[in-house]
């Protein structure tokens, strides 16, 4: 999820500010929805609700304003998770990557809670030098992008990797399951959940298989009211789409814009949840 840099004779800030005037816009609704019946927009007038809420969008607004880290994503594909979060907040939102972009992500849910989960800890650190406040965990991804299509007839295989009995936490005897995330993983049911991560553009990186079935299952076995939202970037490779057609399923797909697609993924049903074949699709 490392952003790509444009070289420094071109108009590089187009898109961080763009992306600065989207959470400016998104910070303004939110701080008047919050002073309609508290205070105004003035000096000395915030309350503490609107304190807690102000320092990541502001720090975000500066930090894409005048910064020459392009997002990886292009505008057209943020503003597609920024509508969904818009529309949402505040949600739970879990995204499997992290990258000079995640400020951004988390300052587009205020007062929700955001979680980024990144499998490098050399990049963890880098990108907490800028945005020290965001919440990131350490993951390691037992996969490899050359196991894809051999992962997939394991998943058919193994009684663990489908109902009755599919669970995550603890879960080692699906490959495909990733079993020791922390427990706030596991604890909470997510309303959006973006995947931009891990790395999956050389044979030995560990790809995003397991990321996109965790991503499923716990969309399908969502048991709050509503529906998960689940937004897949990469999808120009041939492994992001073999696999969302799998599991997140194209009668579920609401969106596609660029290299991005968008799925609305309701909770399996009871029967669903018998008949393991169509426990995804």
């Amino acid at each position: 999820m490392k952003p790509r840099r444009l070289p420094l004779d071109r108009p590089w800030l187009a898109v961080p500010l763009v992306v600065a005037v989207m959470i400016a816009m998104a910070f303004l609704v939110v701080n008047f929805k919050l002073v309609t019946t508290k205070a105004g927009l003035f000096c000395g007038t915030t309350s503490a609700i609107e304190r807690n809420v102000i320092p990541i969008q502001l720090h975000a607004v500066l930090h894409y304003a005048t910064t020459r880290d392009i997002p990886q994503q292009s505008t057209a594909e943020i503003r597609v998770s920024f509508d969904v979060l818009f529309s949402l907040y505040p949600c739970n939102f879990l995204v499997f990557g992290l990258g000079h972009d995640s400020l951004m992500w988390a300052s587009f849910n205020p007062n929700g809670f955001t979680m980024f989960l990144e499998e490098d800890p050399n990049w963890i650190k880098t990108v907490l030098t800028k945005a020290p406040n965001i919440r990131v965990y350490p993951v390691g991804y037992k996969t490899h992008l050359y196991d894809a299509k051999n992962l997939l007839a394991h998943y058919k295989a193994e009684p663990n990797c489908l109902p009755p009995k599919l669970h995550l936490q603890g879960n080692t005897k699906c490959r495909l399951v990733l079993s020791d995330l922390p427990n706030e993983v596991y604890d909470k049911e997510w309303d959006v959940i973006m995947i931009d991560g891990p790395k999956g553009y050389l044979p030995d990186l560990p790809g995003r298989m397991a990321a996109i079935y965790t991503a499923a299952v716990m969309a399908r076995m969502r048991t709050r009211p509503g529906v998960t939202h689940v937004i897949l970037h990469d999808v120009n490779r041939k492994v992001e789409r073999v696999y969302a057609q799998r599991f997140l399923c194209r009668k579920y797909l609401v969106k596609a814009v660029g290299r991005l697609w968008h799925f609305v993924i309701p909770p399996a049903s009871k029967d669903q949840d018998l008949t393991p074949n169509t426990f995804f699709c």
